[in-house]
């Protein structure tokens, strides 16, 4: 499969800022990926039956998918286990991180949807909106997913932006990762830095 071997090949980009930590780590049994990152979940033959009341924090960033249900994915691997992010930041850390484990399936939240939560779809059929005047979710270049071409054009037309598929969407991520992940480290100390100081 196409897609496979895109996400073989690139997810060794986002290993990089965490190969030294995951070296010292004991492989899972059979493959190299360290214990502390494999999907906690058990294995879950229908991952979007009440998707969010099952999986409702990214496992990444501790972000509420709810509250971010419109940028948020979920990825159902070959062995029935899920990993749900809140975005395409933390599917693409999912990706690098267990590289030797096959998605059996990968879904995004169709933005272009009026609904009040946004629809699940299979990235296979998505179109993505990158770069727009929308915010992004854990990135400073936006990456928002949209069921057919027509809405992402439509969405096009008024925020601007390039449309591509999953593939590219996810290049784009791996490429912004290196800036994401110093504004959102940045971000993360002005907010503690802000916080009343804990009672001794």
């Amino acid at each position: 499969m196409k897609r496979r071997d895109v996400l073989k090949g690139a997810a060794w980009v986002g290993l990089l800022g965490t190969v030294g930590k995951a070296s010292a780590e004991a492989p899972c049994a059979g493959d190299g990926t360290p214990l502390q990152f494999m999907p906690r979940t058990a294995p879950d033959p229908n991952p979007l039956e009440d998707e969010l009341e099952k999986y409702p924090r990214c496992p990444y960033c501790g972000m509420d998918r709810r509250q971010w249900h419109h940028s948020r994915h979920l990825i159902h691997f070959d062995d029935g286990r899920v990993d749900p992010t809140c975005s395409l930041h933390c599917a693409a850390l999912s990706l690098s991180l267990n590289i030797d484990l096959g998605p059996k399936a990968i879904y995004a939240a169709d933005f272009g949807s009026q609904e009040a939560i946004r629809p699940m779809v299979e990235i296979d059929a998505a179109r993505y909106l990158i770069g727009s005047a929308l915010p992004g979710t854990m990135t400073a270049r936006s990456k928002m997913a949209f069921a057919t071409q027509a809405a992402a054009q439509s969405a096009q037309q008024t925020h601007g932006g390039e449309i591509g598929d999953f593939e590219e969407a996810l290049s784009a991520t791996y490429l912004d990762m290196a800036h994401d992940t110093v504004m959102i480290r940045r971000r993360r100390a002005e907010r503690r830095a802000r916080m009343p100081p804990k009672s001794p």
